[in-house]
């Protein structure tokens, strides 16, 4: 006789030695898939040296970023092999899970999708990606990492309680549902903001930040144009993404390629094994900004330290002046963009500039959509 998913949930806490699944992954789960979630996500054992776990660039005490410096400023991460820098920085997955399938709107638009050029459908199918990438955990099929799962008793008896029958298959796509069943708890989606508490009325914004708001929802600046999914919706929980594809003439992270040796323009959307219009080039999916201020540095391949400096990034498009046409962290002018034939610039060139008391207002509303356990980080010092 199967066990109900109750007795299975607690059998597979005790076995795995972690106790009853944290009241922050939420109720209404399959607990069972998500306490085995947990204990994958946070094994070493999983990567080709046994020195990388799904945490290692997924920090949960820095919003599941890479927190680590690499090398280059935490732009990038670093392989198992301890040699090996990707090109592309790791996306925080909070507010991951409801992402949709990468699709075409509506108006023919790709919106939706895994990783920055949304190569991977769906929470599943993005889990097993890494483990099995050599620049990241490095195992070299899905056969070797089943039997870095067989040798773990404690696996191989959670996974047969779960039904798994012990295919190279049926386990790995247990693994990876079992990942994205983590993933999809409200540890990595507590919507408990400043910005969460005020809507529900527990707390009121600061006069900065309720100014910031204003200004990121109006047609002052273009913020809502790419950042919010519905503007209509009545469902408070904004994902602050649309999913879309756009670019935003993003230049190269020279101290990158510099340390990786990669010579190769980075076509983001272009470069999804399944799309093959080069117009689509240098587009990269939206990221959500909740969390955005702790989850630098940012862009999709890191180039940019501060939150204020991605603010005045797009003020180039908007005004011609010795300002708007420098870069903050450098000094320099911008550096031009990576891929720079299919820049929206229509978009762009939506709103106002952006003056120093308005950048100063919207840093100070995307820190309110900080989740409340990560607003410590936004009253440390800097890093030196």
């Amino acid at each position: 006789m199967r066990r109900s998913n109750t007795a299975k949930s607690l059998f597979v806490a005790s076995l795995l030695g972690i106790g009853a699944i944290d009241d922050a992954c939420g109720a209404g789960s399959d607990t069972a898939l998500v306490d085995l979630g947990r204990a994958l996500f946070f094994d070493p054992n999983l990567s080709l040296n046994r020195n990388q776990s799904c945490a290692t660039c997924h920090d949960p005490a820095r919003a599941f970023i890479d927190s680590r410096g690499n090398g280059v400023g935490g732009a990038v991460s670093l392989g198992d092999d301890g040699r090996s820098l990707g090109d592309r920085n790791a996306p925080g997955l909070t507010y991951v899970a409801p992402t949709p399938p990468l699709r075409r709107n509506a108006d023919g638009a790709y919106e939706g999708g895994l990783f920055h050029d949304g190569r991977a459908r769906d929470l599943v199918d993005q889990a097993g990606q890494p483990m099995l990438n050599p620049r990241e955990m490095n195992m070299p099929d899905a056969a070797a990492l089943v039997a870095r799962i067989n040798d773990n008793p404690l696996y191989v008896a959670a996974l047969r309680e779960l039904g798994a029958t012990g295919s190279v298959d049926e386990t790995f796509t247990a693994v990876r549902g079992a990942l994205a069943a983590f993933e999809r708890t409200q540890l990595f989606s507590a919507y408990d903001s400043r910005y969460d508490r005020a809507l529900r009325g527990e707390l009121s914004l600061t006069r900065e930040e309720e100014l910031g708001r204003m200004l990121f929802f109006s047609s002052l600046t273009n913020c809502s144009n790419c950042h919010v999914l519905d503007k209509t919706a009545t469902d408070r929980r904004e994902p602050f993404t649309s999913y879309r594809y756009f670019n935003i003439g993003v230049p190269p992270n020279v101290a990158v390629r510099s340390a990786n040796g990669r010579a190769a323009t980075d076509r983001g959307l272009r470069d999804n094994p399944d799309i093959h219009d080069d117009a689509l080039a240098g587009k990269f999916r939206v990221p959500t900004l909740r969390n955005v201020a702790v989850t630098g540095p940012y862009m999709h391949n890191g180039v940019f330290r501060d939150l204020g400096t991605v603010l005045m990034f797009y003020n180039q498009y908007l005004a011609i002046n010795e300002q708007s046409l420098t870069n903050p962290e450098t000094g320099r002018h911008w550096v031009a963009p990576e891929v720079p034939d299919t820049i929206d610039r229509d978009l762009l060139r939506t709103g106002l500039p952006l003056d120093d008391a308005r950048i100063q207002a919207l840093t100070a509303f995307l820190r309110a959509l900080t989740d409340q356990r990560y607003e410590a980080i936004l009253q440390a010092p800097p890093a030196p």
